[in-house]
């Protein structure tokens, strides 16, 4: 698509070996990118939307597609950007799309997140039968899905929607040894808390001794120091 040679040439014109090699230093597993400021990546998907927000949301959600299938970082950015300004367009069905992207496409946290704290936690707030199909995903193999299932919550959690779900999803993902999987439930739970502290810190004294430290203390950033201290006992 003509569209899509345009993003990337911009891509490569606005790219910096230096930028490259500063993203590179936040994972553990490889990724590619071209090496452009995320300010940048999200301008060029805002001034590019006007271009594609014509079309209908199917041949949309094929650009998004080859974007994120691209494994460059900065397309996938774009892409999840795309999917969240269609928000108003969601049906249902659009879950198994959002599904087989983040099946097929996701391997870092940076596209996880981005991809599922907004589209795919916009669609879940819409279609809330759906919270189901996200503890499914917390039982994948597939530690991507294990994090997105958390991830996608984070956004309606903080604003103390899905509590007894949030709390469900911890249950399933409590001792899940997979660092960023941790980092995600209690990134979660730590969202969940700011509406919800009491309950919260009382699942969290009822579960410290399973749960890894790591999760632990992203849960309780947010909390009171003598909570914390206690948490941490």
């Amino acid at each position: 698509m003509e569209v899509l040679s345009r993003i990337r040439a911009d891509l490569k014109a606005t790219a910096d070996e230096k930028t490259k090699t500063s993203g590179m230093r936040f994972f553990r597993e490889e990724v590619k990118l071209y090496g452009v400021k995320t300010p940048t990546v999200s301008k060029l998907a805002k001034e590019y939307w006007k271009v594609v927000e014509v079309m209908d949301k199917k041949k949309i959600f094929g650009l998004c597609e080859s974007l994120l299938s691209s494994g460059y970082m900065e397309e996938s950015f774009i892409a999840a950007k795309w999917a969240y300004f269609l928000r108003k367009m969601y049906e249902p069905s659009d879950f198994q799309v959002f599904e087989s992207w983040v099946d097929r496409y996701v391997t870092n946290w940076a596209t996880c997140d981005s991809l599922c704290n907004h589209a795919v936690g916009e669609y879940v707030e819409k279609f809330p039968e759906k919270v189901d199909d996200l503890k499914r995903w917390a039982k994948s193999e597939n530690r991507w899905m294990r994090r997105a299932a958390a991830v996608t919550l984070i956004l309606p959690a903080r604003r103390g929607l899905f509590l007894k779900d949030v709390f469900e999803m911890a249950d399933i993902l409590l001792k899940d040894r997979e660092d960023l999987v941790q980092k995600g439930y209690g990134w979660l739970l730590k969202e969940a808390s700011k509406q919800h502290q009491k309950e919260v810190y009382s699942y969290l004294m009822k579960n410290k001794k399973d749960m890894p430290r790591t999760a632990l203390r992203y849960a309780i950033e947010k909390m009171p120091a003598e909570m914390k201290q206690k948490a941490m006992e």
